[in-house]
């Protein structure tokens, strides 16, 4: 008989027990049962701001490179940056729903005409004009249907584009874009797009447009002015607009202008979001996937893009959206 079988047999049965208690006891003394350590604010990305939501405890992880630190950025040379023009392609591809400062559907291909009731397109090409940047328009996706398409343009700026507007193809383009470096502009309903894509919705700051309250004046906030889009407002200025509730709440992101819940009530949305008490963000920026992003939830009323426009903050609006266009073609310095 070997010894171990010896030792087998020669045990009773509370010897047994008691020995594999002291078994078990041994196993237990070498495994670290403690509680996992939380980890260090220097290596946590957590939301900025005081607001918290359970919803956003996890934030999601779109598999790329996203933040406010420049090092996500792919500064490749390309032959966009060598020709001394600032180009910027605006798309207004609609889905479902189709904002008034839109105007009426525009026909196929590049640079269709624009008539006046196309309000907010033609302030993007005043804009340029005045500003110096030169602007193309369409609303037609197989304009990006290659990602050559959207290569000579030192940012895109997607106009309250809505829903599902962009087939395969233009998101590959888009896509290859941004990982090039290249400049991406969302305002105001670009946030109800594109819901089922979840590289867009990192784009966008982690978030989605959910829904507002009644159209209303509210008072905006520049939270931060460092931005070129932002250096030159206003620390406070009274707007009009839908004040869009979000998401998941925007992470990763620099906020650079919030409504003053103060100012426009209380209450829930019409698909009844709480809102955002306390901090409501109503444009940021962040580099993303090799790219520049800056968004922003306003300009839902048309009179904020009409030229010499009575709407109190138009012209703040104005120089807002402008800066955003120049930092994120890399004309200006950018989420500073």
């Amino acid at each position: 008989m070997s010894p171990r079988s010896s030792l087998r047999t020669s045990l009773t049965g509370a010897g047994q027990v008691v020995l594999g208690l002291a078994i078990l006891a041994a196993l237990l003394a070498g495994l670290d049962l403690a509680p996992a350590t939380p980890p260090s604010a220097g290596s946590a990305d957590p939301r900025p701001g005081p607001h918290t939501d359970p919803y956003t405890d996890g934030v999601a992880d779109y598999g790329v490179c996203r933040g406010t630190d420049p090092s996500c950025y792919n500064d490749w040379d390309l032959p966009r940056e060598d020709d001394g023009r600032v180009r910027v392609l605006v798309l207004t591809a609609t889905g479902s729903s189709r904002h008034a400062h839109l105007g009426p559907l525009l026909p196929p291909g590049m640079n269709p005409p624009l008539t006046e009731e196309h309000v907010a397109q033609n302030a993007v090409v005043r804009w340029g004009r005045e500003h110096g940047f030169e602007v193309d328009w369409t609303e037609d996706v197989r304009e990006l249907d290659s990602p050559g398409r959207l290569a000579p343009y030192d940012a895109v700026v997607f106009l309250s584009t809505s829903r599902t507007m962009l087939d395969d193809a233009a998101q590959t383009s888009l896509l290859q874009y941004v990982r090039s470096g290249g400049g991406f502009v969302a305002i105001h309903n670009t946030l109800g797009a594109m819901y089922h894509w979840p590289w867009f919705q990192g784009l966008l700051g982690g978030t989605h447009f959910y829904d507002h309250g009644p159209h209303r004046d509210g008072q905006v906030v520049t939270t931060d002015r460092r931005d070129t889009s932002t250096r030159e407002l206003p620390r406070r200025w009274d707007f009009r607009d839908e004040w869009y509730h979000l998401e998941p709440f925007p992470t990763r992101v620099r906020f650079l202008a919030e409504v003053d819940t103060r100012t426009i009530g209380s209450g829930p949305g019409f698909n009844g979001h709480p809102g955002h008490p306390g901090e409501h963000p109503v444009s940021w920026c962040q580099y993303y996937d090799g790219g520049r992003a800056w968004v922003t939830s306003l300009g839902h009323d048309p009179e904020a893009w009409s030229e010499d426009s009575a709407l109190p903050g138009a012209d703040a609006f104005e120089r807002h959206v402008v800066g955003g266009i120049l930092g994120a073609a890399g004309e200006r310095p950018f989420c500073r």
